[in-house]
């Protein structure tokens, strides 16, 4: 089995469990691929058997078997961007604080990968979802696991968001901005913002306004087919566009369309969990405050 891993700069605290997990993916044989981001920030302090370094641009599809990422949900996003439409599945080991996305925490690492490299794990395929514009502003990378957003800059008036699905006019948004999010992501800045918690096999979309000017507006759920388009009108010389953790800077009127990509995510889910453990466990579910 060829697995690659995937990280950034990561506290040094964290170094043993990354040590950890080199030391486990040698005991089962596993052919081992280091993405060179995590190689560089690992620097020569984990010491193991050899390993390929996988560098952008490098084929990946019918040559890594699954990614293992380390750090949080926004490492795993990250990883969104180098798997793109192959579907090689992915598995989080959470170095972070919430981990919605990368549940594993870091005492379940050894168990975890006998789990993987023993195939006893399901795969969960999310939707994402793509932009497009007059002009290309994320390339290739166009599509979001978790959100897309339309917000305007810190030190900004607020913006005006007039939003049209399938053609036909739908509202205009006043405020900070707007959230285009995936059930994925209605657990991330949506929720945040007042949004729903939208189960992954629901095939929705849900469009969240963020601080709206008129109080009577409200997240709204959509049929994942929809097709939206968003013009934006901001007394500003520029705003913000965000494809989950990429962003850019706009600075002339450009009219943006947002749907269903063409292809999905398979994140690996091991058999002992379940969403609802997810939601459970992350957002504290039965525990009540008074009793601490």
């Amino acid at each position: 089995m060829k697995i690659a891993i995937y990280g950034r700069q990561f506290n040094p605290d964290a170094l043993p469990y990354v040590q950890e997990v080199f030391d486990n993916l040698a005991q089962h044989s596993v052919e081992i691929y280091v993405h060179s981001q995590l190689n560089e920030a690992i620097g020569g302090r984990v010491k193991t058997i050899p390993y390929k370094i996988l560098n952008p641009g490098d084929r990946i599809e019918g040559v890594i078997d699954l990614f293992i990422t380390l750090g949080g949900d926004g490492t795993l996003l990250d990883m969104v961007s180098v798997i793109c439409n192959t579907g090689i599945p992915v598995i989080g080991i959470n170095f972070g604080r919430l981990g919605f996305l990368a549940t594993i925490n870091k005492s379940d690492i050894a168990a975890a990968i006998f789990a993987v490299v023993n195939n006893n794990f399901t795969l969960d395929s999310r939707e994402l979802l793509s932009i497009g514009s007059e002009q290309e502003i994320f390339g290739d990378g166009n599509f979001a696991l978790n959100d897309i957003t339309i917000h305007k800059r810190d030190d900004a008036a607020m913006i005006i968001t007039r939003v049209f699905l399938n053609g036909e006019f739908l509202n205009a948004y006043w405020g900070d901005g707007i959230i285009i999010s995936t059930p994925t992501g209605s657990t991330a800045y949506s929720l945040s913002c007042g949004g729903p918690i939208i189960f992954p096999e629901s095939n929705s979309i849900v469009l969240t306004p963020v601080s709206p000017h008129n109080l009577n507006v409200r997240p709204i759920i959509l049929p994942d087919s929809s097709v939206l388009t968003f013009e934006v009108e901001s007394r500003s010389n520029n705003y913000l566009v965000t494809c989950d953790s990429r962003t850019a800077t706009i600075d002339k009127p450009m009219r943006f369309s947002v749907q269903k990509a063409g292809f999905k995510l398979n994140l690996i889910r091991l058999n002992n969990e379940s969403y609802l453990s997810t939601l459970r466990n992350k957002l504290l579910w039965g525990l009540d405050a008074r009793n601490y």
